[in-house]
This record gives structure tokens, sequence and C-alpha cells, in this order.
């Protein structure tokens, strides 16, 4: 059998080399088609084959109405949407430590053919890449009236994730990787969804250690995801019913859902949805999860597992600069914005003392970076390590000047250093042009630090040990700019971040 062909549970698949030593597999089904009968269901078996599938190319996307740079865009009728990427260093056997990648998007967008997420690097460090599209939007995320009961079970984006790394366990040896040593990892609501795994008893036992890059915050209650299902079907002009939502096209419950979010945009007096409108997120569900990760790795329910985090120190200001983010610029709705958070007293001022002289929306963008993501990043790794299990922790701090702006550490820009994938030119905005020889070997020291964490869980720092936070900052020897000074973390303390939001 050529080198290039890898026999599955389903049938033998070919890939193709993308270099001397690393042979890519693009497209391999791990569930069936989640559409038809199987729609807002559990993820179902794939489908079995005789002959050798060519795996050349990604699988189609999930439906979202995102176009993303270099990444494909989905169509209506693309139905095949639940498959698996490998990159391989060692096709003809052996047992390299693997890493599983779950991409972000506010569970409603990205998928694994963005060009951030190309796994030719990391395996040339020696691990064996998966990555893979889930649902996401409503039929990911969506709350279908009924339940469990109907068929039609809440966090049917984190079962697809389930369902892909058992493919991982059933599979990835013949791909050259080591079943038992198995690494999830993600960034923002990828990031997420691996803290929910963490904690998710379906879960247990598939991987050995976590990766989270900027993971954020939400998790929603039962109730409120039901009452986000009725705005979207009323916005879709359907019955919020399991035969209404069944029989409006998933076409139909994107626009339906892309309409909700302008809705929150436009209205100041929305709410928290108001300034980053996210519809969909894990839903405490009772039977998925049953706990939100702070909780759950806080009582111990992921000791066993290692773990790394990451976060940028300028996460938000990608948000603004994308414009998917309302602007603040007045102390007024300033004001609004901690109360719609319910922000603890004095935090507000503690962050103008830290940025004196800075505007109202910098002011903003500090406080929602560390609210959705900074602070609960560093209280993911403190309360892992204080319930006896291993966290390193580190920050993003890498930014750059240039002739049409500054580009910070903000959300994102982290991925293609630890990919390995920042020449392209397709992630040019992300990384602020042509990547420097500086540049290059930050991004080589953050590549080398995911391969020893996933092969021995050290990734080369000190761990957290529950009294003293150890960080290791990513920066180059040249970046340009001054970044955020640094802001007392104790004025988080009456945060709750459990408390769910809507």
């Amino acid at each position: 059998m050529s080198t290039d062909v890898f026999r599955t549970t389903s049938g033998p698949v070919r890939g193709f080399r993308v270099s001397a030593d690393v042979v890519a597999v693009l497209g391999i089904p791990y569930a069936a088609p989640p559409f038809g009968a199987a729609r807002f269901r559990a993820p179902l078996p794939p489908p079995v084959w005789t002959g050798v599938r060519d795996c050349v190319r990604f699988g189609p996307v999930a439906p979202q109405s995102a176009r993303l740079p270099g990444a494909p865009v989905w169509s209506p009728g693309d139905e095949d949407v639940l498959t698996v990427n490998v990159w391989t260093p060692a096709p003809d056997g052996g047992r390299l430590p693997v890493l599983v990648w779950i991409h972000g998007g506010a569970y409603t967008f990205g998928s694994s053919a963005q060009p951030d997420f190309d796994g030719t690097a990391p395996a040339g460090a020696g691990l064996v890449v998966v990555t893979f599209n889930h649902r996401i939007g409503f039929e990911g995320f969506g709350h279908v009236p009924g339940g469990g009961a109907g068929g039609h079970p809440d966090n049917r984006g984190l079962l697809d994730q389930i369902a892909a790394l058992r493919w991982v366990r059933e599979n990835i040896a013949g791909f050259g990787g080591d079943p038992r040593n198995v690494t999830v990892a993600g960034q923002s609501s990828g990031a997420a969804a691996v803290a929910c795994l963490m904690v998710a008893d379906r879960a247990r036992g598939l991987f050995r250690r976590a990766v989270v890059h900027s993971p954020a915050s939400p998790c929603y209650t039962p109730g409120i995801a039901a009452a986000t299902t009725r705005e979207v079907a009323a916005a879709a002009g359907c019955p919020a019913t399991p035969e209404g939502l069944s029989a409006t096209t998933p076409q139909a419950l994107v626009e339906a859902s892309d309409r909700v979010v302008e809705r929150y945009r436009r209205d100041p007096a929305s709410g928290s949805r108001h300034y980053d409108p996210s519809l969909y997120a894990p839903v405490l569900d009772g039977d998925v999860l049953t706990t939100d990760p702070l909780t759950g790795i806080a009582a111990g329910a992921a000791r066993d597992v290692d773990l790394l985090v990451c976060h940028t120190t300028e996460e938000y200001w990608l948000l603004d600069a994308v414009g998917s983010s309302a602007k603040v610029t007045t102390d007024e709705r300033l004001a609004l914005f901690a109360a719609d958070f319910g922000l603890p007293d004095g935090l507000v001022d503690g962050y103008r003392a830290a940025m004196p002289g800075a505007p109202v929306l910098d002011v903003y963008l500090a406080v929602f970076g560390d609210l959705l993501f900074g602070e609960y990043a560093n209280r993911l790794a403190e309360l892992h390590a204080r319930a006896g299990g291993r966290a390193h922790l580190s920050r993003f701090d890498r930014r750059r000047a240039g002739a049409d702006g500054d580009v910070r550490a903000w959300h994102c820009a982290d991925v293609p250093f630890a990919f390995g994938t920042l020449g392209d030119e397709r992630l040019a905005f992300l990384v602020g042009g042509t990547p420097t020889a500086a540049d290059h070997a930050l991004a080589r020291r953050m590549v080398r630090a995911w391969a020893d964490f996933a092969a021995t869980g050290d990734p080369g720092w000190p761990a957290v040990d529950g009294r003293t936070t150890h960080a290791r900052v990513w920066t180059t020897d040249d970046h340009s700019g001054a970044g955020l000074p640094a802001v007392p973390r104790a004025l988080w303390a009456g945060m709750d971040f459990p408390v769910l939001r809507a």
C-alpha cells in the first residue's frame, strides 16, 4: 500500500505530500451528513466505502454566512460537513503525539479550512495534527424544543466534537499517531469548547491534554437558549417547534440569526448582547454539559488533564477593527456597559487609573477583552492548578507599528504563530504584513512549545502552582509600540463568571 494511502474504519483514503516529510489527508468523513432525517440529532456513524477515497481537499463548511479570507464559503446544499483533516510526518507507522484543533468563530462561523490552521509546521515538529468541521450556529447550538426526549439534543456541536475525538481514538494509529497521547486544542469559542469537553463526562478519556487560546467565557442556561430560539424562529417566520424548525432550511435559519444579531447591534438598550451579539453558546443542558467549565474545573473534574492556556494582551482591539463590536465612546455609554454586564464597583475606574489619558473607547476595549477572554483564561489556569491539575499559562504580547497603523496583540493574532502559518499573505491583516526574521523565530518557539506540551505536558516554563502565577510572555525582540499597562487583577475579584449572560 502506498505511504500516501491510509486505512480507516470507513475505508481506505489517499492523501498527498505537502512537503518532503508531511502527508495531508483532507475531508475524511467522521460522521454522516447531519441533514434530512439526521438534522438536529446527535451525529450518526459515517458512511463506508470499499475503494480508495481521494482526500485531497477540505470538506464543505457548516452552514454560515461568513466569508473569511482564504477560506471556502458555505453554499446551500452542502451537506457532508462533518469531516476531519490529518497531517502526518509518520505515514509508515510510529506513535507520535496527536494535536486535535477546534476552530473558533463565536459558535457561528469559521472552519478547519482557514489558512491559519494548516497543520504542516506542527506536523514537521513531530505531531500528527487533526482539524475538523462541526455544526455551528442554530444547526449546532440552537435549542430545539423537546430536547433529548424528541431526539433533538442541545449542544450538537459539542457532540460532533466528541464524535471527531472518537474517530481519532479509533483511527489515528493508522496515521502514525498515538491514541493514548491526544491533546485537544482550540481558540476563542473553540477554546471554550475545549474547556467544556474537559468537564463533560462523554469526552472523558478521549484526550490527555488541552490547549486553550483566548477562551470565550459564556455558557447559556436552557432558558436563555429557548428564548433565543423563539427570537430566531420569529425572524424566520416559522413556529418555534421541532416541526417548524425542521421544515425551515438551514439557509433561512442562518439569515434569521443574522437579522436578530443586527437588531441587537442597532439597539443600545438591548442589554449585554448589544456590544458583541453572540446568539449561540454551549448550553447547561444537564446531559452533555452538567456544569460550566470554571465550576467543574474548580471541583477537580479535569485534574487528570494537563492544561496550557494562552491569551493575547489586547484581545478586543481586533473586534473593534473589524467592526463586530459596538463602539463605546462616552462616559455615559461606558457606565451603561458596566451595568449591562454587572461589572464590580470600581472596576472601570481602576482601568481608567491604569490607563491615564486613554480615550473612553480604549478603556472599554481593555475591559471587554479581559471580561470575555483575559481574566477568564487566567482563572481557568489558576483554578485547575488549585484543584490538583497541571496548568501552564502564557500571554501573547507581540505587536507591530506599520504605515497603515498599529497591529496590536489582538484576538487571533497568536494563532498563525502557534501554527507557523504567519507567512501566508491571506493572514497579513492579523500579523501586520510580511513577517520579520524575529516573527519567524517567535513562531518557531511557539510551535516547539505546542509540540513539547503535546508530547510530555511540559511546554518549557514553570507550571502555575496555585499561589504564584508563572506565565510565559510571547513577544519578539523588535516589537514596536507600547502595550497596555498592567491592570490589577484584584479589580475582577467580585466578578462571578459562571453567571450566564443574555
